[in-house]
């Protein structure tokens, strides 16, 4: 039976990263380890999940399908930074110290990341194990707009094969 209950908005949330080796968390609820960093403000267009695949499809003499073998899987975030801090600016420029950017080829952050939905009293935990930080867009100043950082999480398996972990306070029952 249908239930309203559960049609969940991402209404709120906020990303954190953290170096790598970090303990990542495994339930829904729970305060992050040490190392984890809030990045702060996240646009109003929230964050985008994309799961991307390709196939290669086998076909028989004649031109009959016979088999399809995924060759590629990827699994990524997209989301824009709008709030100025360090975390921000190390996040999309990938050098940032005492107060000083160094914008250079190469640069990119790698760790864990955990990016918390929130629906009211309703959560969604997304843990990424190995992801990596690059920016995926133009940062624009103007005077009726926040400076935003867009951002794209590219997400690398862990050692079981694991891009991401989801986890819910959903009740099964």
């Amino acid at each position: 039976m249908a239930d309203a209950e559960n049609v969940l908005i991402g209404v709120t949330g906020g990303l954190s990263y953290a170096p790598v080796g970090t303990t990542i968390p495994t339930t829904v609820d729970g305060v992050l380890a040490a190392g984890f960093e809030d990045v702060g403000y996240i646009s109003e267009d929230g964050v985008t999940q994309t799961i991307g695949e390709t196939t290669n499809i086998i076909r028989a003499w004649g031109g009959d399908n016979v088999r399809e073998v995924q060759t590629e899987h990827d699994y990524n975030l997209t989301l824009t930074m709008i709030e100025t801090t360090e975390h921000a600016l190390f996040l999309y420029y990938g050098d940032f110290d005492a107060g000083v950017v160094e914008v250079k080829a190469g640069t990119v952050v790698r760790g864990p990341f955990v990016l918390d939905v929130l629906d009211g009293d309703k959560k969604l935990r997304i843990v990424i194990p190995d992801g990596q930080a690059r920016p995926d867009g133009d940062v624009v100043y103007q005077t009726s707009e926040a400076i935003g950082y867009p951002l794209r999480i590219t997400c690398y398996p862990d050692v079981t094969g694991v891009k991401a972990y989801i986890y819910t306070d959903l009740d099964e029952s």
